[in-house]
């Protein structure tokens, strides 16, 4: 059973940045696609990134968002920069077993408990 924890959320200005961290335990983030999603109130769950044997983005965050994986620290990443109001949600890291439909959150069966992540404008 894989448990993920998010952390690095929090308030930032339009055009700044944050880092947004997803440790991992009982399971190895290198066997696993390791995806991060957002929801803004009353939307949807989003896709926005994922790393497997490649990295994956939704188009909205192409170029300002840079996910990467540190297997040592048993750790996923997401580097969010250039940040805009749109961004603001809380945002969930996520685990596959599969490489396969990777912006589809039904293809992830353990998710954490999402960090919030809010960028005043």
């Amino acid at each position: 059973q894989v448990q993920l924890v998010e952390s690095g959320g929090g308030l930032v200005q339009a055009g700044g940045s944050l880092r947004l961290s997803c440790a991992a335990s009982g399971g190895t983030v290198s066997m696993y696609t390791m995806g991060w999603f957002r929801q803004a109130p009353g939307e949807e769950r989003d896709f926005v990134s994922a790393i497997s044997s490649t990295t994956h983005y939704a188009g909205s965050v192409v170029g300002r968002f840079v996910i990467s994986r540190d297997n040592a620290k048993n750790t996923v990443y997401l580097q969010m920069n250039k940040l805009k109001p749109e961004d603001t949600a809380v945002y969930y890291c996520a685990a596959a077993k599969y490489d396969r439909r990777v912006g589809t959150p039904n293809e992830y069966g353990f998710w954490g408990q999402g960090t919030q992540v809010t960028v005043s404008s």
